[in-house]
């Protein structure tokens, strides 16, 4: 089952303080709530987000998701910092929001980050099968299948060739996809 919202969360989640995380605006407009909404689920809920499971940003922080992210530009205009969810405070959010679509983000979070992890472990497998030419080549296949699920319904739909390079350390991706209008 194809997940609308997956595309969606893929694009929201970035890395701050070395952590794959999603800004409090961003699980806001995926769960289709106003951002106060989120994060009086934070407030009324302490026990259920100890640290590490939500981190509040500072204004240096604020200032560089701001200008490396376009879609947090809104953000500059706004007095208040930020929170960003790690993978387990969105985990947490999710037993408190119940909604229909809370229920189909969090699927397409668990999704995205799942695929994430699972990209990560077959990276650092790669140069671990140096004398298995043919486990290595099925890791390289298996990471390039995810990198397209990651990626494709991310890529603009047009009548164009698009490429898109990776270069990560021992693994460089190359992923051309021909798209036309509408498809």
């Amino acid at each position: 089952m194809e997940n609308q919202f997956l595309p969606k969360v893929e694009e929201k989640i970035i890395t701050l303080r070395n952590q794959q995380v999603i800004l409090d605006c961003d699980v806001a407009e995926l769960y289709g709530v106003e951002t106060k909404r989120i994060n009086e689920a934070v407030s009324n809920n302490p026990d259920k987000f100890p640290e590490g499971y939500v981190l509040m940003l500072d204004n240096q922080e604020k200032a560089e998701v701001v200008e490396n992210f376009d879609h947090l530009r809104n953000l500059r205009f706004s007095p208040q910092l930020p929170k960003a969810f790690t993978e387990k405070g969105l985990y947490m959010l999710a037993t408190i929001l119940k909604s229909p679509r809370a229920v189909q983000t969090t699927i397409a979070i668990v999704e995205a980050y799942a695929k994430l992890k699972e990209l990560s472990r077959v990276i650092v497998e790669i140069p671990q099968q140096q004398d298995d030419k043919e486990a290595q080549r099925k890791l390289l296949h298996r990471s390039g299948q995810l990198v397209e699920e990651l990626m494709s319904d991310v890529l603009p739909k047009q009548s164009s060739d698009t490429t898109l390079e990776l270069n990560l350390a021992m693994l460089k991706f190359r992923h051309t996809v021909h798209r036309e209008k509408g498809e």
